[in-house]
């Protein structure tokens, strides 16, 4: 699992108070950006320099308790499956200050070459980097 503290910012939350919905999606790109932080060049340099990206091919997301502005949540991200060219990410937003489960994004993605826009093989070190952060609960081949 992997940590990443984010401040919810004032231009995040709506008329309610309370985090607009799409900015979760945000964030848990900013967490997987840090994720990959260990790449050579990190994840900027893997798709500006490589040409490799991740592009989302699939997202659901539960939402369960508010985040308002001056929070701090905890981005707890882990891998929940781990493929020859995808892999799903699960992200936990749990409030800073009590803990508490704001809400729960599973995203997928797929090794695509940037270049001409196809699937392909995840690079060895992207696999690497997405496998030391396996959940130890999902089961293994």
């Amino acid at each position: 699992m992997f940590a990443y503290e984010r401040p919810i910012r004032f231009h995040e939350v709506d008329a309610a108070g309370i985090v607009f919905f799409p900015h979760f999606l945000t964030m848990a790109h900013e967490a997987m950006e840090s994720l990959f932080s260990p790449l050579d060049g990190g994840y900027s340099h893997l798709v500006t320099g490589r040409r490799i990206g991740l592009p989302a091919v699939a997202l659901h997301s539960d939402f369960r308790a508010p985040l308002r502005y001056g929070d701090t949540t905890l981005v707890e991200t882990s891998v929940l499956r781990l493929g020859n060219r995808s892999l799903t990410l699960r992200y936990l937003f749990v409030r800073k200050h009590d803990r508490v489960l704001s809400a729960e994004i599973r995203h997928t993605v797929v090794s695509t070459d940037l270049v001409h826009l196809e699937s392909c093989p995840m690079p060895d070190d992207v696999r690497r980097v997405a496998a030391s952060h396996l959940d130890p609960s999902v089961p293994t081949d």
